[in-house]
């Protein structure tokens, strides 16, 4: 295993210490985990169950969730599920075994915003931390309200209405949301919205995008089979389609 040293510069994480919950079942792995991000200027919590990760939600209040999904007791995906519907705010990384892709597009769909699978490098997950944090803190352009038809993006309140009601949003999907509604009509490849949304430094492939995407239109769309706003464009990616 490989261990990240300390860097005494502190420019590795020049965020406020932001709290990450590493939740891993094997003793190993969660104080390797543990160890590196803690090496790397977070401030972690870790635990081996979900019962408790669940708990630790309201007492450590993290900003970043490691879930592992093979958990004895409550498993990983339900957490996942919970904190989708309590903490909208926090970001979730999934750990998966390698050949687990069922489980991985389920739990994107029940609203975690990035997975690893294992073995990994700590770097690697170190970078997945501090993208997904950028991800949140770039996302918060003042004075910014996006209006198309019944919708409204409000940036600065981290607000979006339908039909003057509010839904939740997980920050990936307000992140998308303003990526479509700053670029109305235009063909956005996949690639491109990864690196404006996910990072430039994201490892992750296409697939994650997609799951969002049809998140993404289960909410804002009155039918999502049929969308009216969220177009494909085959072979490419996404097109907003503005009304006239």
């Amino acid at each position: 295993m490989m261990f990240v040293k300390p860097d005494k510069r502190g420019d590795q994480v020049k965020d406020i210490k932001m709290k990450v919950l590493v939740v891993e079942d094997e003793e190993s792995i969660r104080r390797f985990i543990t160890l590196n991000l803690s090496a790397a200027g977070y401030l972690v919590s870790d635990t081996a169950t979900g019962e408790e990760a669940l708990e630790m939600l309201e007492t450590f209040a993290p900003k970043v969730v490691v879930l592992d999904l093979m958990l004895p007791g409550i498993g990983g995906l339900e957490v996942c599920q919970k904190i989708r519907e309590t903490r909208q705010e926090t970001f979730v990384i999934m750990l998966t075994a390698r050949g687990q892709d069922t489980d991985k597009i389920l739990g994107l769909e029940l609203g975690a915003d990035d997975y690893m699978v294992k073995p990994f490098n700590p770097l690697e997950l170190i970078a997945r931390v501090k993208a997904v944090l950028r991800r949140g803190a770039g996302l918060r352009d003042p004075k910014e309200i996006f209006r198309c038809g019944d919708l409204c993006l409000n940036i600065t309140a981290n607000k979006f209405y339908k039909k003057d009601h509010e839904i939740e949003l997980t920050p990936i999907e307000f992140g998308l949301l303003k990526v479509f509604m700053e670029n109305p009509g235009r063909a956005l490849k996949r690639e491109e919205m990864l690196n404006t949304v996910w990072g430039e430094d994201y490892f992750g492939d296409t697939k994650t995008l997609d799951v969002h995407i049809r998140r993404l239109r289960e909410k804002i769309e009155d039918n999502p089979s049929r969308p009216e706003f969220i177009k494909t464009v085959w072979g490419s990616g996404y097109r907003w389609q503005q009304e006239s």
